[in-house]
């Protein structure tokens, strides 16, 4: 012991006898040393998009017939002359729908979804039934297409979408089906040969990357992805585009975030488990410290029923990185540096069996990508033009 006690003494005099100059320029050398490595590891562990592969860029619909097409090119909107040129659009409201192996809830979610949007933004050609409902609007706010993004799916997915929409394109009353919001099924709408677009993606990619990956190729002056399971009420919509409206800037950017928020307290939340109440909250905790000012006043950002504008998507999707469940807090953040204005909007939302969310794994998965994104963006590591 008395060994030791010498040596610090010694240690302690060492230093104390080393000018004041020497002590800054190593204790400074030491920080910019921690600082590279850490710089190092960010690089090295920070998620880089895989590039899609040629069958990925394509898809296919039915034709008049109620045939499924060979695969077609998918268009895209970004002109490959300027970063954020883009193509006009060449139809109001784009939805994408990423699915993994979703055969069992994506029928209700489809009828839902079509219901919706042939009655609001509907072609005249498209039926009675349709005309005599549909909510007047601008000559300008019509057309509507669907781009179902299966990841990968192992099982009947994309089968599914082929035969429901064989159902509402060759029927002028088709068979409506039941849905998360709409138990007694009603009668179908019948819709225009095209509307439905399957994309199949030959990996699985994460809902992240099958959003992104279908938001590259929407045609709609609007884009709102939507969970399969149909958990958000579709309905709500029109929320959605009534607040991106409101904000938009003087470069029509907007975003509006469909929001949950209002139901912490209700009755679906309170029935959870307590784990995942906890881990939700503690969530909301790490967004708020770990995100920057603006992205973390949004009471929810995980809700799968987001709007944006076309003229923000070119902001927003080429710089995109993360294809997990993290994806969501990217975009915001991405439309915080661009400036671009959020809304969020409270919508309707309940419960739906079957989720492939594993509470605590992604809870832990999602707080590591969320501390990688954010020290990623900060050190430059990923850049926006």
């Amino acid at each position: 012991m008395a060994a030791w006690n010498e040596v610090c003494r010694q240690c302690v005099n060492t230093v104390a006898n080393v000018p004041i100059e020497i002590l800054l320029v190593a204790a400074l050398a030491t920080l910019l040393g921690l600082f590279v490595l850490f710089f190092i590891f960010i690089f090295t562990v920070a998620p880089v998009p895989r590039a899609p592969l040629p069958e990925e860029e394509k898809y296919r619909t039915l034709s008049k017939d109620g045939t499924v097409t060979d695969p077609e090119s998918l268009p895209s909107w970004l002109e490959a002359s300027s970063t954020h040129a883009i193509t006009p659009a060449s139809l109001f409201m784009s939805v994408v729908i990423p699915a993994y192996n979703e055969e069992d809830r994506l029928t209700g979610m489809l009828e839902e979804a079509v219901n919706y949007l042939e009655r609001m933004y509907g072609t005249a050609t498209s039926g009675e039934r349709t005309l005599r409902n549909r909510k007047p609007e601008s000559s300008a706010d019509r057309g509507w297409e669907i781009l179902l993004v299966s990841d990968g799916s192992t099982d009947r997915t994309e089968e599914v979408a082929f035969r429901f929409a064989r159902d509402h394109q060759l029927s002028l009353h088709p068979k409506g089906t039941a849905g998360p919001w709409t138990p007694q099924a009603g009668e179908g709408v019948h819709i225009p040969p095209g509307t439905i677009r399957v994309v199949n993606l030959t990996r699985n990619r994460g809902k992240g990357g099958a959003v992104t990956h279908g938001m590259r190729h929407v045609r709609g002056q609007y884009v709102v992805f939507a969970d399969a399971d149909g958990a958000s009420k579709f309905d709500d919509l029109g929320k959605l585009v009534g607040a991106c409206r409101d904000v938009e800037d003087g470069k029509g950017r907007a975003v509006a975030v469909g929001s949950r928020a209002h139901m912490v307290g209700s009755e679906a939340v309170v029935k959870r488990s307590k784990l995942r109440n906890f881990l939700m909250h503690s969530f909301h905790l790490i967004l708020w410290l770990m995100t920057p000012p603006k992205t973390a006043t949004v009471k929810d950002t995980q809700c799968g029923f987001k709007l944006f504008s076309r003229n923000a998507l070119p902001f927003i999707v080429p710089y995109m990185h993360s294809e997990g469940w993290i994806f969501d807090v990217e975009m915001l953040m991405l439309a915080e540096f661009a400036k671009i204005p959020v809304a969020e909007v409270p919508v309707g939302w309940r419960e739906v069996k079957g989720s492939k969310l594993n509470v605590l794994r992604d809870s832990i998965g999602m707080a590591w990508g969320l501390a990688v994104l954010r020290a990623a963006w900060s050190l430059g590591v990923y850049r926006q033009r």
